[in-house]
């Protein structure tokens, strides 16, 4: 079986093998969260996926430069730069300030992620930390003839680029076709803004002086300017959701093609959407799950982890209660199973290869995780083997399972009493009267379990 590693890349709509750019070293770049609210588990599945992408490359020997945007300003409530600027929004909902709010959703991100025991990007930038460096791109982009001016700021002309939306494969006269009556001073349906204006005599939280007005950036402006700040004009590989493609990633590639004449990324890589009830699960639906509603119902934030283990990061993952309830089950199945294998072994050579066979196959992680069951049930006569080779599968698992231990449990004085009993009913051999007192046990919901240094009790 061939190991070597190949990635579905969007731009190609094909599965190509991975060849990083440089020697021993991979750029990547992630699309990361709008900072007017929580994120909820469905932004997670995406960020999952770029940490499994990412653990992956470093199995593979390559040393991963990760960079992710948080987009702090400039996101309108609609793709075609109409509607609310959802900081704004977010703001008069909360009573605080664009930037306080910005600081809180930004903090709670972070430990969300640490939570879900997500590997911290390389470098993590603001956009409102590089309004220079936009306003710099979209200069070079007016220079090179892309942009006009309309009443309420500056727009990117995709008619200039014949190949506009190759990564989306758009219908863009069908687009124009479509949308001329609500175009406004626009000149394409998919032509989009790269400098906001200020409305005038108001006054915005979050605005900055530049060469054509005050005002703020374009969303899609951000990532261009910092990605190509951070890993220069052409890079490895892209990441984002799904939704990400027609609009966002298009523009993105648009941009910097007007600018130095590449599309940014050579592999773009996509997280396909988490449904619940098999509908996207979204913001702008007013009701979403976060990681700590899931922890306030009692689930440990990793078994959302191995939920999202057993789809494929190209499949929809639809997300139910009985879901994650089964997930939970097979976690704490394999926490304790390993936990119960002595250390000392070594990864078992041929299990290993079959592993990375099945990960360099496009991430293939559900087929990754039944070879992880199988050992499991014991198919390597040593044991000591067998938790080596668990625990070296778990750097792309990320569950955590070399550190995980038992939860001390309080055990009532009165089923300690029960368990005294019955395991001196088990010395004298009285074993009607023993297995009476395990019924009482289980009654009382208490698992006893028969060791030769004695016994352990736990909850059923």
């Amino acid at each position: 079986m061939s190991t070597s590693l190949r990635l579905y890349d969007n731009y190609t709509r094909s599965l190509r093998a991975f060849e990083p750019l440089q020697p021993g070293a991979v750029d990547l770049y992630a699309c990361g969260p709008t900072v007017y609210d929580y994120q909820h588990i469905g932004n997670f599945r995406t960020f999952l996926f770029e940490d499994i992408l990412k653990r992956v490359l470093e199995w593979n020997g390559y040393r991963v430069r990760h960079v992710m945007n948080i987009t702090d300003v400039g996101h309108l409530t609609s793709d075609a730069d109409t509607g609310e600027d959802k900081m704004e929004k977010g703001a008069r909902r909360t009573g605080r300030t664009a930037w306080e709010i910005a600081e809180l959703y930004t903090t709670a991100f972070i430990d969300d992620m640490q939570r879900l025991n997500i590997e911290p990007p390389t470098v993590l930038c603001r956009a409102t930390d590089h309004i220079a460096e936009q306003i710099e791109f979209i200069a070079d982009i007016e220079k090179n003839g892309y942009t006009y001016r309309t009443s309420d700021g500056i727009y990117f002309d995709t008619s200039k680029q014949p190949d506009y939306g190759y990564l989306a494969r758009l219908d863009k006269a069908g687009l124009d076709a479509g949308r001329r009556v609500d175009l406004g001073e626009k000149r394409s349906a998919t032509d989009f803004a790269l400098w906001k204006f200020s409305p005038p005599g108001e006054k915005r939280q979050m605005e900055w002086p530049s060469p054509w007005g005050v005002g703020f950036p374009g969303w899609h402006i951000e990532c261009s300017a910092m990605a190509q700040k951070y890993l220069g004009d052409y890079f490895d590989i892209h990441c984002g959701g799904e939704d990400h493609i027609p609009v966002h990633h298009t523009n993105e590639i648009a941009q910097t093609e007007a600018r130095v004449g590449t599309r940014l990324a050579n592999f773009w890589m996509h997280g396909y959407f988490l449904l619940a009830n098999d509908a996207k699960m979204a913001k702008s639906a007013g009701e979403f799950l976060r990681i700590q509603a899931l922890i306030d119902r009692g689930y440990d934030p990793l078994a959302y982890r191995y939920l999202c283990l057993t789809a494929h990061y190209r499949s929809q993952l639809n997300f139910t209660w009985e879901a994650l309830d089964a997930a939970a089950i097979g976690l704490d199945r394999m926490r304790r199973a390993v936990h119960a294998l002595p250390a000392g072994g070594e990864p078992d050579r041929l299990y290993v290869e079959r592993f990375t066979g099945v990960v360099n196959d496009d991430l293939n992680v559900p087929k990754a995780l039944a070879i992880a069951w199988e050992v499991l049930r014991g198919d390597l006569s040593d044991r000591a083997d067998t938790r080596a080779t668990l625990l070296a599968f778990d750097r792309i698992f990320g569950l955590g399972l070399e550190a995980w231990r038992p939860p001390v449990e309080t055990v009532p004085e009165a089923v300690n009493a029960l368990a005294a009993a019955r395991a001196a009913a088990r010395v004298a051999k009285q074993w009607a009267e023993a297995d009476r007192l395990r019924a009482e046990l289980h009654a009382a919901g208490w698992e006893m379990e028969d060791r030769g240094d004695g016994y352990l009790l736990r909850r059923r």
